[in-house]
């Protein structure tokens, strides 16, 4: 009686890994721990979402980096629009904004741990976190969490967070050194006056409309700064100067 007990506590657990090696070792060590039974272990997160619509797991262990064309944030999302707040253990050795910035507009708010991989990730250490996520608490390692701010910082720093998706999309061209003509072909207006009226929006979002009444110089400007991706000033003397991490303007060489 007291085996069957055991066998109904454990957490059924999904592991996503894209080395075999340390998948197995993952799934070995975890076993061993008496409290989890791997009922799946695969590499991609396309091979994860495919297993949840079959057999839902309890909770997940997730790499961030993995095979295949989606990373470990973006098979969360997509398995958690299946399954709401599925609860994950996510881990990643890599130091990447690209997964800080993703993970940060995932959404994902509760059910969840977010752990630093590293020799000293054992199992016995995975286990309370499987169980914390399953249980609806949530822990982030301290320098995953700095990281994650210091990028969001840097976001609400950047002069396309001034900007909506289209202007965004927009600015982009005009750094690219596209015609009016050719952005509104990409974008799919039939009035080139469309791009001309966005252009405005870029300007003024971006203070160009104070220091320039020559739309050419205020283009000019708009992709320096969509390039740069930091906003720049030109005073009257044309001097340019920026906005660094401390919210001063110091200028720019």
């Amino acid at each position: 009686m007291q085996n069957q007990l055991n066998l109904l506590d454990l957490l059924n657990l999904l592991i996503v890994e894209d080395n075999q090696k340390l998948r197995l070792a993952l799934k070995s060590g975890l076993e061993a721990t008496q409290a989890v039974r791997v009922i799946y272990h695969c590499d991609s997160g396309e091979a994860a979402l495919a297993h949840c619509l079959t057999e839902r797991p309890d909770v997940i262990l997730m790499d961030v980096q993995l095979a295949g064309a989606i990373n470990g944030i973006e098979a969360a999302v997509a398995i958690r629009r299946e399954f709401p707040r599925l609860p994950l253990v996510f881990y990643s050795i890599q130091d990447d904004e690209a997964y800080y910035r993703g993970f940060r507009r995932s959404g994902i708010l509760s059910h969840y741990a977010y752990v630093r991989k590293s020799n000293y990730l054992l199992p016995l250490m995975i286990v309370p976190l499987l169980q914390d996520a399953v249980a609806g608490r949530s822990f982030i390692d301290p320098e995953i969490e700095a990281r994650v701010q210091e990028v969001r910082h840097k976001d609400e720093q950047s002069p396309m967070a001034l900007l909506e998706p289209n202007e965004q999309a927009v600015a982009r061209m005009l750094a690219q050194g596209l015609t009016n003509e050719q952005i509104a072909a990409r974008m799919g207006f039939k009035d080139k006056r469309t791009i001309s009226r966005t252009n405005g929006q870029i300007y003024a979002a971006w203070g160009l409309g104070e220091n320039t009444t020559d739309e050419k110089i205020a283009r000019t400007r708009a992709s320096i700064i969509a390039r740069e991706g930091r906003l720049i000033s030109w005073d009257s003397e044309g001097i340019a100067r920026h906005l660094n991490e401390r919210g001063d303007w110091v200028v720019w060489e």
